[in-house]
């Protein structure tokens, strides 16, 4: 009788693990894809000033401004717009903060690209992009070696203080704002998601 006690106490317990194990794993598997949408549906831009001196650093933000300034990316209502607006538009933004380096007295080049960018995880404002690659408009000036400033520039999240940002519900979902305004609650899944993906691919 105790024998047979002590086995249900066993399968019950087993019973137990298995089933915080495998709801564990719907949540994991859940959140994981729901970071992957979240990463796969910003344009970031991501700007590298030329060195960390304080001039070239002055340099950088003024390129910013006059970027955002333009507003280059107003009219797009996805991601894939953003994107092809952004190849389209690769010469005038370089011709943009060139011009800004210009009437600075700075004469370096500015490249810009789209790339696939791995970027760590960034606080802005209220909210946490958390970590990740993310495809994003790079422009680089000069030699890149500097301090860089990033942004969401679609969703349209960029200002030029980069101080707060409206939770606008239009902008992202319930469950990606859940996920930028609540980093701490996602932190372990995500780096477990991520690291699973790197071992399996």
């Amino acid at each position: 009788m105790k024998s047979r006690r002590n086995m249900t106490l066993i399968i019950a317990a087993v019973a137990l693990l298995l089933t915080i194990l495998i709801s564990n794993g719907i949540k994991l598997i859940r959140d994981g894809r729901r970071l992957d949408d979240l990463r796969a549906s910003v344009l970031r831009l991501h700007i590298l000033a030329e060195s960390d001196s304080e001039e070239d650093q002055r340099l950088k933000l003024m390129v910013r401004d006059k970027l955002l300034e333009a507003d280059f990316f107003s009219d797009c209502v996805s991601l894939e717009e953003a994107e092809k607006t952004a190849a389209e538009k690769l010469p005038e933004i370089v011709r943009t903060a060139e011009d800004v380096l210009l009437e600075n007295g700075c004469a370096s080049g500015v490249t810009a690209e789209l790339a696939d960018v791995e970027f760590d995880t960034r606080v802005y404002g209220d909210i946490t992009m958390p970590a990740g690659e993310y495809r994003a408009l790079r422009v680089k000036i000069g030699k890149a070696e500097g301090h860089n400033w990033w942004c969401v520039m679609y969703p349209p999240l960029c200002i030029p203080a980069a101080e707060t940002v409206e939770e606008d519900p239009s902008v992202f979902s319930e469950d990606e704002l859940d996920i930028l305004c609540h980093p701490k609650k996602y932190r372990v899944r995500f780096a477990v998601w991520d690291k699973l993906k790197e071992i399996f691919g």
